[in-house]
């Protein structure tokens, strides 16, 4: 079995491209995963789908057979060009599969370094995986590892305090540009958590907030959540509210853009919009003073916050790699668990053909079968212990595959591969 993982994010995908590759739903994803499980190459899958990356981690019997059937599957989806996705996915197999989920799992591949939000989608893709059956031992414990990553990382260092998501990164933006936020109406579309988070950080920097989303309750529920007064609007005033209001957020989950060119007319004051939906909820719009800012084009405050992080970010990677490491150790330990195990089965099943042969022969008496039985077994402890302690160092070095694929041969072991043997190391899946 091998871990491979195939990334589109904002660093090899302009958006676009990753408007098509977005999963709208949980709906989507099932008939993706069921496909792409429907051979025997591949094992186990789990997809991640945000405004910002579509990944699939997966388990699989041939890396390059896997990614070019997960490739091909991702061309018909989105309608793209099969060479032009091979070309601009980031690919990794095995070890650095791992490194790379944990990176990703820790924020440290986000658009926003420190992000918080990943880690709980990365969760949520997973339980689905999980709950449908799409994955099973081999991704769990890699998954395990990656929730216990991101949680040393943030445990650990300062990367998930200030601005750190999409939402915060485009309120400050829009706080640069406005300066005297006081009395000054930010219209909000959509009532998700995107939404929720845009919320909480127009009101921070003194914003008020007018709320609007085609489900009118969901946006009452929200307003209630927060001390500060916020007036919500019913959808059908959007086209009233976007030509009255200097900033708007858009963070809905359309498939198509909920805002188009004949909604705009011109106005005399400048506006800006924030557009931080894949796929995007705005259309291509031209309009005197009006500036659409998307996802990508808040690069340049998440580059400062990069700087910013630099210093964290290192003590992160730090982390990342370190569990990596412990992560194919404690794999490796699990490989010599069941050669142990047999070893003795196949020694016990020994002293049971010879005691019997030894009693019907008339050697030893059967009133001493206890004794000679545990005799036997004291032997073959002590005969069995410098083995075993040496498999389990054994277990930390390059060349244990080939060590323990000799040890099977010579002494004809069967593989145990029904079995799951928790890793030590390994922390419960909390949800």
């Amino acid at each position: 079995m091998s871990y491979l993982s195939i990334s589109f994010t904002h660093k090899n995908t302009d958006i676009h491209t990753r408007e098509k590759l977005a999963f709208p739903d949980n709906s989507a994803v099932e008939t993706f995963l069921k496909t792409i499980l429907d051979n025997q190459i591949i094992k186990e899958a789990v997809l991640l789908s945000t405004c910002n990356r579509v990944e699939i981690i997966s388990t699989v019997n041939d890396i390059d057979r896997a990614q070019e059937i997960i490739i091909k599957t991702l061309a018909r989806y989105s309608s793209l060009d099969y060479e032009d996705l091979a070309h601009r996915a980031d690919i990794y197999d095995n070890a650095g599969a791992i490194h790379h989920l944990f990176t990703v799992a820790s924020a440290l591949d986000s658009l926003v370094i420190g992000e918080t939000q990943i880690v709980g989608q990365l969760k949520d893709a997973y339980r689905l995986s999980l709950a449908k059956g799409y994955c099973d031992q081999g991704i769990t414990r890699a998954m395990t590892y990656a929730f216990k990553c991101a949680a040393s990382v943030r445990n650990s260092t300062s990367l998930g305090t200030g601005s750190v998501s999409v939402a915060s990164t485009a309120v400050a933006k829009a706080k640069d540009i406005i300066k005297d936020t006081q009395g000054v109406k930010a219209l909000v579309v959509g009532a998700g958590e995107m939404s929720e988070l845009t919320i909480k950080h127009l009101l921070s920097y003194g914003f008020d907030v007018v709320l609007l989303s085609r489900n009118i309750k969901k946006a009452k529920l929200l307003a209630d959540t927060f001390e500060r007064s916020i007036e919500v609007e019913p959808y059908e005033n959007i086209d009233k509210l976007l030509n009255e209001l200097p900033i708007m957020v858009t963070a809905t989950s359309a498939p198509y853009p909920i805002i188009k060119q004949n909604m705009v007319k011109e106005c005399s004051f400048a506006r800006y919009w924030f557009d931080i939906a894949v796929p995007r909820d705005i259309d291509e719009i031209q309009s005197p003073n009006l500036t659409v800012f998307a996802v990508d084009d808040l690069q340049d405050i998440v580059n400062e916050n990069m700087n910013l992080r630099v210093e964290q970010a290192k003590q992160a990677y730090l982390i990342v790699n370190n569990l990596s490491m412990e992560f194919f150790e404690c794999l490796k330990a699990l490989e010599i668990e069941p050669v142990v195990k047999h070893l003795y089965l196949k020694a016990e099943d020994v002293i049971n053909k010879k005691i019997a042969n030894a009693i019907k022969k008339g050697f030893i008496d059967a009133h001493q079968e206890a004794n000679v039985r545990k005799l036997c077994e004291t032997v073959l402890t002590e005969f069995l212990h410098e083995p075993t302690k040496q498999l389990k160092d054994i277990s930390k070095k390059v060349e244990c595959d080939v060590v323990l694929g000799t040890v099977q041969s010579v002494f004809g072991l069967q593989h145990d591969s029904n079995t799951f043997y928790q890793c030590e190391h390994a922390i419960k899946f909390n949800s």
